[in-house]
């Protein structure tokens, strides 16, 4: 089974900063994609960015610029750098990544359980 559990959620003002991690863990074999997904009130979960093995990025152009992914292939962690941050912004914020397990012979999406990230004016 795997677990993924985010932290650095929290509230800040315009303009700020946070930065959110997520580790992986149990019985895994290998993980491909990492990423970020939000969900604000109301809305669909979109894609905020994610990262590949071999680190190529993917953003969303709402957070282009302002956002940066990384991770840490060694310790299976991803982490979130979010700068300048805006209230449009609000969402619970949810790890995902694409894994296969020790178990099984194909990679499945997991996901974390969410941190809520909000953004005061």
């Amino acid at each position: 089974q795997v677990q993924l559990v985010e932290s650095g959620g929290g509230l800040v003002q315009a303009g700020g900063s946070l930065r959110l991690s997520c580790a992986a863990s149990g019985s895994i074999f290998g993980i491909t994609t990492m990423g970020w997904h939000r969900q604000a009130p109301g809305k669909q979960r979109e894609l905020v960015a994610d990262i590949g093995v071999s680190g190529m990025t993917n953003y969303a152009d709402s957070i282009k610029g302002r956002f940066t992914i990384s991770r840490d292939n060694a310790k299976n962690t991803v982490t979130l750098q979010m700068t300048s941050l805006k209230p449009e912004d609000t969402a619970v914020y949810y790890c995902y990544a694409h894994v296969r397990t020790m178990a099984t012979t194909r990679y499945s999406g997991y996901w974390g359980q969410g941190t809520q990230v909000t953004v005061s004016s």
